[in-house]
């Protein structure tokens, strides 16, 4: 079986990580998966990078200029919602027409356009599509928030500065469902949260949706020695550490200045913890934070290499991710991989991930005070190897990279009709 996952980029972002962990694991199942991608950031030889042309960058431009216009020139919201008006032609790619079964992604920013997804599914070949947001069954955001006008056309958009009736979300929700809407593809969607939303979407109608998690590679993202991974990372062996960690840690939708409230509180409350604490902050503009906590703060650049990553994991003792957005983040099912407990808000798939006072803590959403408790009640929970072993059971029960590959194979399998 020859599978292509399409996503638009290699490394950076969650679905990118989520595709190559998730080829990874089927050809450590026997399945010859490739990788076709737009931004190519390794020498791996089974992700293929796009021809290189012009049109790449102009796919790219023309979507980003089209929702600026619609916007009255202002940047906000830019890169919170796509329209898919650009994108390439995969399907004359020698990859594509090899596979048995076209895997997307996450295809924004001028990858694939509706016409181009249209010609996937006019080839004949199945399509499965992982949702790492909900963009495939709205009309154009990747996250509704409390907006329910994808349940029936959009419209009205809050992303948009002067929403409509029929503004730029209906109209792009009805080119959705006139090219897709009855057409047959396996929608799988990476959390429960995720499937429910997709679910009560009157594009998915009628359609497949099963939940199957992302996968994580045990072997790598495990528990290790604490003190000889901080010796590794040049971190302090006296102090409890806590990990912020985003790609860009100044975004406003990672939760960042919840967590700048949280750990001011937390001295406020505590103030003999002012010496005791640490804070690693792990990400693009990680100085950001150093002037801002009461804290020690130790910077670290945004990283790509998994090694690395998992020895700043096993040298902290605690992740905090006060995300207001989030489907089933990797950090998470890394950071419980290497046995560190993790406090989050309740939002998408992290209450799915973290089990309440059992191997973290699950905060009320956007509450400041709950997410502070959850630090505290973390780093002085008397039976804490008890909760970090639970941690590292629970990724390896349910997001292992050999779990997830069998389960993903069972709907290729079920679309190609061979059961085994």
């Amino acid at each position: 079986m020859r599978v292509l996952l399409v996503n638009t980029s290699e490394r950076i972002g969650g679905a990118a990580i989520s595709c190559g962990r998730l080829m990874e694991a089927l050809k450590a199942n026997g399945i010859k998966a490739k990788m076709l991608v737009r931004d190519k950031q390794t020498e791996e030889i089974t992700v293929v990078p796009l021809p290189h042309s012009w049109k790449l960058l102009w796919y790219f431009l023309w979507e980003r200029l089209r929702i600026w216009q619609v916007n009255g020139f202002h940047r906000q919201n830019l890169f919170k919602v796509d329209i898919a008006n650009a994108g390439n032609d995969i399907t004359k790619l020698p990859e594509f027409q090899q596979a048995d079964i076209i895997h997307l992604h996450w295809i924004n920013q001028g990858m694939l356009s509706l016409k181009g997804i249209k010609q996937i599914l006019d080839s004949g070949k199945p399509i499965v599509w992982t949702m790492h947001d909900m963009w495939p069954c709205t009309g154009i955001c990747h996250h509704a928030r409390d907006c329910e006008g994808y349940l029936q056309d959009c419209g009205n958009c809050p992303y948009l500065l002067k929403p409509k009736k029929h503004d730029l979300s209906y109209t792009i929700y009805k080119k959705k469902k006139k090219y897709l809407g009855d057409r047959h593809i396996s929608y799988v969607t990476c959390s429960k949260w995720m499937e429910g939303q997709a679910r009560k979407s009157s594009l998915l109608q009628g359609q497949s949706i099963v939940s199957i998690p992302n996968p994580i590679n045990t072997s790598l993202y495990r528990p290790t020695n604490q003190q000889e991974a901080r010796q590794r990372c040049d971190l302090p062996q006296n102090l409890k550490l806590i990990l912020f960690n985003s790609v860009k840690i100044t975004d406003k939708r990672k939760g960042v200045l919840y967590f700048i409230d949280s750990c001011k509180l937390l001295a406020e409350q505590h103030p003999e913890l002012k010496d005791q604490i640490g804070v690693v902050v792990l990400g693009n503009r990680s100085d950001y934070l150093e002037n801002q906590l009461p804290f020690q703060v130790f910077p670290k650049e945004f990283l790509m290499d998994d090694h690395m990553i998992a020895d700043i994991y096993n040298s902290v003792d605690l992740y905090a991710t006060p995300s207001l957005e989030e489907n089933l983040p990797n950090t998470i099912m890394e950071a419980m991989a290497c046995g560190v407990p993790c406090v989050g808000f309740h939002v998408g798939g992290i209450p799915e991930m973290i089990d309440h006072l059992h191997n973290g803590y699950v905060a009320e959403y956007k509450s400041t005070e709950d997410f502070t408790n959850g630090i505290y009640w973390i780093l002085n929970e008397p039976d804490y190897q008890r909760m970090s072993a639970e941690a590292t059971r629970k990724v390896q029960t349910y997001y292992s990279s050999d779990v997830i590959a069998k389960r993903y194979i069972q709907v290729y399998n079920k679309l190609l009709g061979t059961y085994e």
